[in-house]
């Protein structure tokens, strides 16, 4: 299987390599033109301050099952079981504050079958999250500005129990919690109960008006003891070309918001663009030519209007939050999620997902799986995490509707987090040069740009204008970088960031 796996990724690279040769000796001094133009003046959308937040899949945290090395799934889970981890390191705090301050989500598939605190006595290989775990994850989240949200447990019903959720093991960690003085700024229950029967099977799979019936419940627990939390659900899981699953089984969003008595703070969904060879449904798999094509990106635009409209229907007040998302479905794909190649889509939906009014965009995962944005045993920053960094420092909250006339070039525009100026991010998704003519009024304020390049699509450093990208002790800084003058060609298979100074003020 692993030959067959490593043997495939090859000739994958090879024919891709083949294709860009092909496309330099055909056209070795083509450029195409793109035209941008601003579609207002005005801010369109504004995001949370923690808009770029990320997880930790609880089985990381707690030493359960996960996807390193594994190359099958059992039940929505990986198959190789992970110590617990450590949230000590000193590096680990450096890395996660260059990206704050932001959201930590705890949840994935194992939420609904952890115990906390005590282990029952009939299951020895019960995962069982410690006090000194949650003690140790309240440290970390002080440390490093973040702010916790927590997917509680829903528990594994069959039919006839749904409905009927109590809670008695989530009251022991909340009175604990409030005991401690730690704080839960979201909770949620349950992780994709759209999708319980993929996980663990048909009979658990809970009906929409169950289901808000239990939401009912779990709304009333956790604010008898944190009035000041926000409620998030469903969560439900989307798929690429699939939406919300299967139709009628699990196509639960609806119904459930319009069976809800609770007011939901945050109607959230999750949705991975593509899936992993893992993945027992694969509607679009992660391969090269899926994860540079712009036609991969659009489903997200789709299924984020379809959330906002049942959310201006039946919880109008609530914010729109993509509360888990990742690369590839089942821990990402060895060789592609932790590579350069993997960097468009999520620098795409972060611009595209700001524009469409999604407050906080949950990255899956901060580490752990090929999807981590830094290598779990190694603690080395990927690709993604740099995209991630630049994305802090330059893009602010204000949210500008601009447009490309190529869907190959994506274009994004954000005030500066200084309030300084405006930043204009721009993803070249095409094997050669692209020339983009800008608006007038915007290309005469550019000052300066960030450029991240490398020098082929699987692989794993990344420059940023032509400098390697290095973590050096927590010290790295925008001014360690050159700074790029913007000519108006964008390179190949890039993402650049172009710092437009503000209006000077008309002499009087």
């Amino acid at each position: 299987m692993q030959i067959r796996h490593t043997l495939g990724q090859l000739l994958a690279t090879l024919l891709l390599r083949i294709r860009q040769l092909h496309q330099m000796i055909r056209g070795a001094d083509l450029t195409d033109e793109v035209t941008l133009s601003l579609a207002s003046h005005q801010p369109v959308a504004r995001t949370d301050p923690r808009y770029l937040s990320f997880s930790i899949d609880i089985s990381v945290l707690a030493g359960g099952f996960w996807w390193e090395g594994a190359l099958d799934v059992k039940r929505g889970l990986g198959t190789l079981r992970v110590p617990p981890l450590s949230l000590t390191s000193k590096k680990l705090d450096k890395l996660v504050q260059l990206l704050g301050p932001a959201y930590l989500r705890i949840g994935g598939s194992e939420a609904d079958k952890i115990h906390y605190f005590n282990k029952p006595e009939d299951d020895e290989d019960a995962l069982v999250l410690t006090h000194q775990q949650w003690d140790e994850l309240h440290d970390f989240i002080r440390r490093n500005q973040l702010q916790l949200i927590f997917t509680c447990k829903y528990g594994l019903f069959n039919r006839r129990q749904q409905g009927r959720w109590q809670g008695d093991e989530l009251v022991a960690l909340l009175e604990y919690t409030r005991a401690k003085g730690y704080n839960v700024e979201v909770f949620e229950l349950g992780n994709e109960l759209n999708a319980y029967w993929a996980f663990h099977g048909l009979t658990s799979q809970p009906r929409a008006h169950n289901l808000a019936r239990d939401y009912d419940r779990f709304s009333a627990l956790v604010h008898s003891l944190f009035p000041e939390a926000k409620i998030s659900g469903p969560g439900s899981a989307f798929w690429p070309k699939l939406g919300e699953t299967v139709k009628p089984l699990s196509n639960i969003t609806p119904r459930f918001l319009a069976s809800l008595n609770t007011r939901l703070d945050i109607v959230d969904w999750h949705y991975y663009p593509f899936q992993s060879d893992r993945s027992p449904v694969r509607t679009r798999r992660a391969r090269i030519e899926h994860l540079i094509d712009p036609k991969s990106f659009e489903y997200f635009r789709r299924y984020s209007h379809r959330l906002s409209a049942l959310r201006d229907r039946f919880q109008p007040e609530a914010e729109l939050w993509t509360g888990e998302t990742g690369s590839a479905q089942c821990g990402g794909q060895p060789e592609l999620s932790d590579r350069w190649i993997s960097s468009f889509w999520w620098a795409d939906q972060l611009g595209m997902g700001a524009r469409l009014g999604q407050k906080v965009m949950v990255r899956q995962s901060l580490l752990g799986g090929d999807y981590g944005m830094i290598a779990r045993l190694t603690l080395k920053p990927r690709p993604d995490y740099w995209v991630s960094w630049l994305w802090g420092q330059l893009m602010g909250q204000n949210v500008y509707a601009i447009d490309s006339s190529d869907p190959a070039l994506r274009s994004y525009l954000h005030d500066r987090p200084d309030n300084s100026g405006q930043t204009l991010m721009l993803i070249n998704l095409k094997a050669h040069c692209v020339s983009a003519h800008l608006p007038a009024e915007l290309r005469s304020r550019i000052s300066h740009g960030y450029e991240m390049t490398a020098k082929r699509l699987t692989g794993r450093r990344v420059r940023i204008n032509d400098k390697k990208v290095r973590f050096k002790g927590g010290a790295v800084r925008l001014d360690q970088f050159p700074q790029k003058t913007f000519s108006g060609t964008l390179a190949a298979y890039s993402i650049s960031f172009w710092c437009c100074n503000i209006d000077p003020e008309p002499d009087t």
